[in-house]
């Protein structure tokens, strides 16, 4: 199992960057950049992809209506130029909340636009004559849709340092996850209960990869999770707490009633009322409440919090599930016990 990290800068981003060798020369595999409403991701990508030798960078995750398709294969051609082949690109749909409120565009069909553009950013690297005919995307724009008529079919400029440059889909629906099956390289799921994955996201998955072809290879499945390798009973119970209230962040306020993907996946883990009670307190500005409202079932099964052999025990648990890549975000009070983490992590999955 490969290890990833989502970069955090909340203490500066040129410190982090820093920081972030130290975890490369632990063993780190991955680093993700995310992009919200936030600063962009890919300045940042191009800056690590300076300052690092060997981690893989990736973006998590550039939304696929704020970008053409054609930018979006551009900007990770270059990504990965100048990474020397260690771009992976993550895509996903965001939610009405950024798309609509931060970019004004309306936030519809994100199941048929995600498919549009994963063939569409392929066709790019392959350096063919771009033309493409869907439902979403017209290349070149004909005046019958709203163009000019004078689009040419232009093929990309550079040669690309790969044609094949990994795309992942950050997904929980189960529309989503079984297109990602379908037709990604990968699939980046959030709050991922090894035990529960079959009850959550089994029928979607095979649904998807009963379609997918054998020239895409298997599904690399790359799962999001907090950690903490701890015997001191109170850096544990911080470490909880944090992940506590971090997961009534998004069930509770990630999205309006009735189009919250991560109450959704509450719900289908078997925890309808205390999802409905996480968002009505969240909602409600009762954000302490909220947490503490968290099952704590559901907190140690989406996290890997705690002594050496429950650690173990639980990546074992992760293995069987399919996850091919934590993305561990770890929750010790000090960098260089964090570093120690990632460390033990290589080591465990080594």
């Amino acid at each position: 199992m490969r290890l990833g990290m989502p970069l955090s800068y909340s203490s500066g981003f040129v410190e982090t960057v820093e920081h972030l060798k130290e975890y490369e020369a632990a063993g780190l595999d991955l680093v993700l950049v995310a992009e919200a409403y936030t600063f962009d991701a890919v300045s940042q990508l191009g800056y690590l992809a300076a300052k690092t030798s060997r981690v893989q960078i990736a973006s998590g995750i550039l939304n696929v209506y704020s970008r053409t398709p054609a930018l979006l294969a551009m900007t990770a051609a270059g990504l990965d130029f100048v990474s020397e082949g260690r771009f992976v690109l993550g895509l996903g749909a965001s939610g009405p909340q950024v798309i609509e409120g931060f970019h004004g565009v309306p936030y519809e069909a994100p199941v048929g636009r995600s498919r549009e553009v994963v063939e569409i950013v392929r066709k790019v690297w392959r350096r063919e004559p771009l033309t493409f005919a869907g439902k979403h995307f017209h290349l070149p724009l004909s005046a019958e849709h709203g163009g000019t008529g004078l689009g040419k079919p232009l093929r990309m400029i550079n040669h690309p340092v790969r044609a094949d440059i990994p795309v992942v889909l950050a997904a929980l629906g189960p529309k989503n996850v079984a297109l990602a099956a379908e037709l990604f390289d990968g699939w980046e799921p959030v709050f991922f209960w090894p035990e529960q994955a079959g009850a959550a996201f089994g029928e979607a998955l095979a649904a998807g990869k009963a379609k997918r072809s054998a020239e895409l290879g298997p599904l690399q499945v790359m799962a999001d999770t907090f950690v903490c390798i701890t015997e001191d009973a109170a850096e544990r119970e911080a470490a909880l707490q944090t992940a506590r209230g971090h997961i009534a962040l998004y069930v509770g306020g990630m999205g309006a009633r009735g189009r919250n993907f991560y109450n959704d996946l509450a719900v289908r883990y078997g925890f309808a009322d205390a999802a409905r009670t996480v968002q009505d307190l969240y909602l409600s500005g009762r954000k302490a409440e909220a947490a503490a409202a968290v099952p704590e079932e559901l907190v140690h099964g989406v996290t890997l919090i705690g002594a050496p052999g429950h650690i173990k025990e639980r990546l074992a648990a992760y293995e069987a599930a399919g996850v091919t890549t934590l993305n561990a975000v770890p929750l010790h009070a000090s960098h260089e016990s964090n570093v120690r983490t990632v460390a033990q992590l290589k080591e465990y999955t080594a």
